[in-house]
Protein backbone atom coordinates (compact mmCIF):
# COMPACT_ATOMS: atom_id res chain seq x y z
CA UNK A 1 0.00 0.00 0.00
CA UNK A 2 1.33 3.55 -0.96
CA UNK A 3 1.61 6.13 1.71
CA UNK A 4 1.87 9.81 1.60
CA UNK A 5 5.60 10.49 1.14
CA UNK A 6 5.07 8.10 -2.40
CA UNK A 7 3.14 11.03 -3.47
CA UNK A 8 6.12 14.02 -2.13
CA UNK A 9 3.25 15.16 0.11
CA UNK A 10 4.56 16.14 3.69
CA UNK A 11 4.22 19.52 5.64
CA UNK A 12 6.36 21.19 3.54
CA UNK A 13 6.66 21.06 0.29
CA UNK A 14 9.40 22.65 -1.74
CA UNK A 15 10.13 22.14 -5.32
CA UNK A 16 13.33 24.29 -6.45
CA UNK A 17 12.93 23.85 -9.89
CA UNK A 18 9.87 25.07 -11.86
CA UNK A 19 7.37 22.52 -13.04
CA UNK A 20 6.61 21.83 -16.91
CA UNK A 21 2.61 22.71 -15.93
CA UNK A 22 1.47 26.30 -17.24
CA UNK A 23 3.21 29.31 -18.24
CA UNK A 24 6.26 30.71 -16.45
CA UNK A 25 4.97 34.22 -17.54
CA UNK A 26 1.76 34.25 -15.64
CA UNK A 27 2.31 36.17 -12.26
CA UNK A 28 1.20 34.18 -9.55
CA UNK A 29 1.24 31.14 -11.29
CA UNK A 30 1.54 27.86 -9.18
CA UNK A 31 3.91 24.88 -9.65
CA UNK A 32 1.03 22.45 -10.29
CA UNK A 33 3.11 19.20 -8.90
CA UNK A 34 1.14 20.04 -5.91
CA UNK A 35 -1.84 19.19 -7.56
CA UNK A 36 -0.30 16.42 -9.20
CA UNK A 37 0.21 14.93 -5.74
CA UNK A 38 -2.97 15.77 -4.32
CA UNK A 39 -4.65 13.84 -7.17
CA UNK A 40 -2.53 10.70 -6.70
CA UNK A 41 -3.05 10.49 -2.65
CA UNK A 42 -6.90 11.08 -3.15
CA UNK A 43 -7.49 9.25 -5.72
CA UNK A 44 -9.70 11.62 -7.22
CA UNK A 45 -11.53 11.00 -10.05
CA UNK A 46 -13.74 14.10 -11.12
CA UNK A 47 -12.08 17.59 -10.39
CA UNK A 48 -12.94 20.67 -10.55
CA UNK A 49 -10.09 23.79 -10.61
CA UNK A 50 -11.41 27.54 -9.55
CA UNK A 51 -9.17 30.39 -10.96
CA UNK A 52 -7.66 28.18 -13.63
CA UNK A 53 -4.91 31.22 -14.58
CA UNK A 54 -2.63 30.50 -16.79
CA UNK A 55 -3.62 26.17 -17.14
CA UNK A 56 -1.29 24.86 -14.86
CA UNK A 57 -4.17 22.53 -13.22
CA UNK A 58 -5.56 21.99 -16.90
CA UNK A 59 -1.89 20.46 -18.08
CA UNK A 60 -1.85 17.97 -14.86
CA UNK A 61 -4.77 16.81 -15.76
CA UNK A 62 -4.23 16.21 -19.13
CA UNK A 63 0.01 14.94 -18.15
CA UNK A 64 -2.30 12.06 -15.88
CA UNK A 65 -4.81 11.71 -19.00
CA UNK A 66 -7.78 12.44 -16.64
CA UNK A 67 -10.89 13.64 -18.28
CA UNK A 68 -13.26 14.19 -16.38
CA UNK A 69 -11.61 17.67 -15.46
CA UNK A 70 -13.20 20.81 -15.57
CA UNK A 71 -10.54 24.01 -15.41
CA UNK A 72 -12.52 27.58 -14.65
CA UNK A 73 -11.66 31.37 -14.95
CA UNK A 74 -12.92 34.28 -15.10
CA UNK A 75 -10.73 34.93 -17.89
CA UNK A 76 -13.18 35.31 -21.31
CA UNK A 77 -9.85 33.78 -23.13
CA UNK A 78 -9.02 31.06 -20.77
CA UNK A 79 -11.02 28.73 -22.86
CA UNK A 80 -14.73 27.24 -24.06
CA UNK A 81 -17.02 30.38 -22.57
CA UNK A 82 -19.50 29.20 -19.91
CA UNK A 83 -22.93 29.26 -21.07
CA UNK A 84 -24.78 28.65 -17.98
CA UNK A 85 -25.62 25.48 -15.56
CA UNK A 86 -27.03 23.19 -17.87
CA UNK A 87 -24.59 22.48 -19.84
CA UNK A 88 -21.83 19.41 -19.31
CA UNK A 89 -18.61 20.82 -19.66
CA UNK A 90 -14.98 19.64 -19.81
CA UNK A 91 -11.87 20.83 -19.99
CA UNK A 92 -10.88 24.75 -19.95
CA UNK A 93 -13.86 27.00 -19.18
CA UNK A 94 -13.62 30.87 -19.71
CA UNK A 95 -15.95 33.75 -18.27
CA UNK A 96 -17.17 31.95 -15.43
CA UNK A 97 -17.52 33.92 -12.78
CA UNK A 98 -16.92 32.59 -9.56
CA UNK A 99 -19.21 35.25 -7.09
CA UNK A 100 -22.57 34.71 -9.75
CA UNK A 101 -22.54 31.70 -11.36
CA UNK A 102 -23.16 27.94 -10.00
CA UNK A 103 -20.15 25.42 -10.28
CA UNK A 104 -21.35 23.30 -13.44
CA UNK A 105 -20.02 20.31 -11.62
CA UNK A 106 -21.64 19.12 -8.54
CA UNK A 107 -20.31 16.01 -6.53
CA UNK A 108 -16.52 16.17 -7.07
CA UNK A 109 -14.39 14.40 -5.47
CA UNK A 110 -11.36 17.29 -5.72
CA UNK A 111 -11.77 20.61 -5.98
CA UNK A 112 -8.61 22.86 -6.01
CA UNK A 113 -8.64 26.56 -6.14
CA UNK A 114 -6.07 29.14 -6.01
CA UNK A 115 -7.39 32.81 -5.82
CA UNK A 116 -5.37 35.68 -6.23
CA UNK A 117 -3.97 37.24 -2.91
CA UNK A 118 -6.24 40.15 -2.81
CA UNK A 119 -4.23 43.32 -4.45
CA UNK A 120 -0.72 41.47 -4.78
CA UNK A 121 -0.64 41.00 -8.10
CA UNK A 122 -3.79 42.75 -10.38
CA UNK A 123 -5.52 40.24 -13.29
CA UNK A 124 -8.43 41.80 -15.04
CA UNK A 125 -7.13 44.71 -16.92
CA UNK A 126 -3.67 43.73 -15.97
CA UNK A 127 -2.93 40.10 -17.17
CA UNK A 128 -6.01 39.78 -19.01
CA UNK A 129 -8.58 41.97 -20.97
CA UNK A 130 -10.92 44.77 -18.62
CA UNK A 131 -10.67 45.33 -15.63
CA UNK A 132 -13.77 43.63 -14.45
CA UNK A 133 -15.59 44.23 -10.93
CA UNK A 134 -15.85 40.57 -9.58
CA UNK A 135 -12.58 39.78 -10.45
CA UNK A 136 -11.15 39.43 -6.28
CA UNK A 137 -7.53 41.25 -6.92
CA UNK A 138 -9.34 44.22 -7.84
CA UNK A 139 -11.44 44.57 -4.27
CA UNK A 140 -11.51 47.68 -2.89
CA UNK A 141 -10.54 46.61 0.56
CA UNK A 142 -8.85 43.56 2.29
CA UNK A 143 -12.38 42.83 4.42
CA UNK A 144 -14.14 43.03 0.79
CA UNK A 145 -12.24 41.01 -0.45
CA UNK A 146 -12.20 38.44 2.42
CA UNK A 147 -15.87 38.42 2.14
CA UNK A 148 -15.78 37.35 -1.63
CA UNK A 149 -13.94 34.59 -0.55
CA UNK A 150 -15.87 33.28 2.03
CA UNK A 151 -18.77 33.31 -0.62
CA UNK A 152 -16.22 31.61 -3.53
CA UNK A 153 -15.19 28.99 -0.45
CA UNK A 154 -18.77 28.05 0.41
CA UNK A 155 -20.00 27.67 -3.15
CA UNK A 156 -17.10 24.85 -3.24
CA UNK A 157 -17.70 23.25 -0.25
CA UNK A 158 -21.62 23.12 -0.94
CA UNK A 159 -21.03 21.32 -4.50
CA UNK A 160 -18.99 17.96 -2.90
CA UNK A 161 -19.94 14.44 -2.60
CA UNK A 162 -19.58 13.37 0.94
CA UNK A 163 -15.84 12.82 1.34
CA UNK A 164 -14.98 14.98 -1.22
CA UNK A 165 -12.13 17.78 -0.70
CA UNK A 166 -11.58 21.54 -1.39
CA UNK A 167 -7.56 22.31 -1.86
CA UNK A 168 -7.06 25.90 -1.41
CA UNK A 169 -3.69 27.32 -2.16
CA UNK A 170 -3.07 30.82 -0.40
CA UNK A 171 -0.29 33.25 0.80
CA UNK A 172 0.22 35.86 3.36
CA UNK A 173 0.97 39.44 2.09
CA UNK A 174 1.96 42.87 3.87
CA UNK A 175 0.75 46.14 2.68
CA UNK A 176 2.37 49.32 3.71
CA UNK A 177 3.94 47.80 6.21
CA UNK A 178 1.03 45.76 8.02
CA UNK A 179 0.85 42.04 7.49
CA UNK A 180 -2.36 40.29 6.39
CA UNK A 181 -2.76 36.67 6.98
CA UNK A 182 -5.44 35.34 4.72
CA UNK A 183 -5.47 31.43 6.40
CA UNK A 184 -6.17 33.35 9.52
CA UNK A 185 -9.02 35.82 8.23
CA UNK A 186 -10.87 33.47 5.52
CA UNK A 187 -13.80 31.20 6.97
CA UNK A 188 -12.99 27.67 7.27
CA UNK A 189 -15.89 25.16 5.33
CA UNK A 190 -15.21 21.71 6.32
CA UNK A 191 -13.22 19.90 8.29
CA UNK A 192 -9.91 21.08 8.01
CA UNK A 193 -7.52 17.51 7.09
CA UNK A 194 -3.94 19.05 6.10
CA UNK A 195 -2.22 22.26 6.01
CA UNK A 196 1.03 21.98 3.96
CA UNK A 197 3.15 25.20 3.85
CA UNK A 198 5.10 25.59 0.36
CA UNK A 199 7.81 27.08 0.15
CA UNK A 200 8.15 30.23 -2.31
CA UNK A 201 11.70 30.37 -4.15
CA UNK A 202 11.33 32.84 -6.63
CA UNK A 203 9.16 35.07 -4.65
CA UNK A 204 9.43 39.07 -6.04
CA UNK A 205 9.58 40.05 -2.13
CA UNK A 206 13.05 37.89 -1.74
CA UNK A 207 14.54 39.28 -4.71
CA UNK A 208 13.38 43.20 -3.66
CA UNK A 209 15.40 45.31 -1.67
CA UNK A 210 13.18 47.43 0.67
CA UNK A 211 13.81 50.30 2.66
CA UNK A 212 13.71 49.74 6.72
CA UNK A 213 12.43 46.14 7.94
CA UNK A 214 10.65 43.81 5.95
CA UNK A 215 10.78 39.91 6.62
CA UNK A 216 10.32 38.49 3.14
CA UNK A 217 7.28 36.21 2.94
CA UNK A 218 8.61 33.35 1.25
CA UNK A 219 5.40 30.70 1.77
CA UNK A 220 2.29 29.94 0.70
CA UNK A 221 -0.73 27.37 2.61
CA UNK A 222 -2.41 24.15 1.34
CA UNK A 223 -5.17 23.88 3.35
CA UNK A 224 -6.94 20.78 2.61
CA UNK A 225 -10.82 20.54 4.16
CA UNK A 226 -12.67 17.44 3.75
CA UNK A 227 -16.79 17.31 3.65
CA UNK A 228 -17.47 14.49 6.07
CA UNK A 229 -21.34 14.81 6.29
CA UNK A 230 -23.74 15.50 3.68
CA UNK A 231 -25.94 17.72 4.89
CA UNK A 232 -23.82 19.45 8.40
CA UNK A 233 -21.76 22.52 7.41
CA UNK A 234 -18.48 22.79 9.86
CA UNK A 235 -17.81 26.72 9.78
CA UNK A 236 -14.53 28.14 11.44
CA UNK A 237 -14.77 32.30 11.62
CA UNK A 238 -12.45 33.76 13.47
CA UNK A 239 -13.52 37.21 14.98
CA UNK A 240 -11.98 40.24 15.88
CA UNK A 241 -12.28 42.04 19.30
CA UNK A 242 -10.68 45.35 20.17
CA UNK A 243 -10.72 45.93 24.01
CA UNK A 244 -9.03 48.80 26.12
CA UNK A 245 -6.24 47.50 28.09
CA UNK A 246 -7.59 49.47 30.73
CA UNK A 247 -10.52 47.54 31.60
CA UNK A 248 -8.37 44.44 31.60
CA UNK A 249 -8.78 41.70 34.73
CA UNK A 250 -5.22 40.72 33.69
CA UNK A 251 -3.17 44.07 33.27
CA UNK A 252 -1.03 44.69 35.84
CA UNK A 253 0.23 47.93 37.78
CA UNK A 254 3.00 48.20 35.80
CA UNK A 255 1.19 47.35 32.51
CA UNK A 256 -1.34 50.14 33.19
CA UNK A 257 1.26 52.87 34.36
CA UNK A 258 3.79 51.97 31.47
CA UNK A 259 0.97 52.25 29.13
CA UNK A 260 -0.49 55.75 30.55
CA UNK A 261 3.28 56.91 30.03
CA UNK A 262 3.89 56.01 26.49
CA UNK A 263 0.73 57.44 25.34
CA UNK A 264 1.50 60.76 27.46
CA UNK A 265 4.73 60.98 25.13
CA UNK A 266 7.03 62.45 27.63
CA UNK A 267 7.24 63.23 31.50
CA UNK A 268 3.94 63.27 33.14
CA UNK A 269 3.09 64.63 36.76
CA UNK A 270 0.96 62.22 38.86
CA UNK A 271 -2.58 63.82 39.08
CA UNK A 272 -2.21 63.00 35.32
CA UNK A 273 -1.42 59.47 35.73
CA UNK A 274 -3.67 59.66 38.44
CA UNK A 275 -6.42 61.18 35.84
CA UNK A 276 -5.87 58.42 33.05
CA UNK A 277 -5.89 55.29 35.46
CA UNK A 278 -8.95 56.38 37.48
CA UNK A 279 -11.63 54.70 35.30
CA UNK A 280 -9.42 51.69 34.64
CA UNK A 281 -10.91 48.32 36.23
CA UNK A 282 -7.75 47.91 39.06
CA UNK A 283 -8.51 51.55 39.94
CA UNK A 284 -12.32 50.96 40.18
CA UNK A 285 -11.67 48.03 42.53
CA UNK A 286 -8.83 49.89 44.67
CA UNK A 287 -9.48 52.79 46.75
CA UNK A 288 -6.51 53.27 46.93
CA UNK A 289 -5.29 53.59 43.77
CA UNK A 290 -3.11 56.53 43.56
CA UNK A 291 -0.71 55.33 46.23
CA UNK A 292 -0.67 52.30 44.31
CA UNK A 293 0.21 54.05 40.93
CA UNK A 294 3.33 55.35 43.12
CA UNK A 295 3.97 52.57 44.82
CA UNK A 296 4.58 51.34 40.65
CA UNK A 297 6.79 54.28 39.52
CA UNK A 298 9.17 53.37 42.95
CA UNK A 299 9.35 49.73 42.19
CA UNK A 300 10.20 49.39 39.06
CA UNK A 301 13.56 50.22 36.70
CA UNK A 302 10.80 50.80 34.22
CA UNK A 303 10.61 54.29 35.44
CA UNK A 304 12.42 57.28 36.25
CA UNK A 305 11.90 60.52 38.49
CA UNK A 306 12.50 64.05 36.43
CA UNK A 307 11.50 65.64 39.52
CA UNK A 308 9.56 66.14 41.86
CA UNK A 309 5.96 64.05 41.31
CA UNK A 310 6.82 64.33 37.75
CA UNK A 311 7.96 60.68 36.38
CA UNK A 312 8.83 59.13 32.96
CA UNK A 313 9.91 56.01 31.43
CA UNK A 314 13.02 54.74 31.25
CA UNK A 315 14.67 52.80 28.04
CA UNK A 316 18.19 52.61 29.50
CA UNK A 317 17.59 48.60 29.88
CA UNK A 318 14.10 48.23 27.67
CA UNK A 319 14.51 50.29 24.19
CA UNK A 320 14.07 47.89 21.30
CA UNK A 321 15.45 48.93 18.53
Amino acid sequence: MKTVNDFNLTSVISYPQRSKYGSNTWEGNMDGREFESLIHYTGAKKIVEVFGGSGTGYDVCQSLGIKNSVHLDLNPDFGDLYQGPNYEYTGKIGGWNALRDDLPVSGADLVFSHPPYHSMKIYSGNMWGESHPDDLSRCASYEEFIHKLNIVNAKIFSSLKRNGRHAILIGDMKIKGKYYSLIKDMAYYGDLESHMVKVQHNANSYKSKYNGKFIPIMHEHLLVFKKGAIWAIPITAVSRTVKNLKDSKVATWRDLVRSALESIGGPAPLNQLYELLAESSKAQNNAHYKEKIRQTLQLYSDFSSVSRGVWCLDYTDTRVA
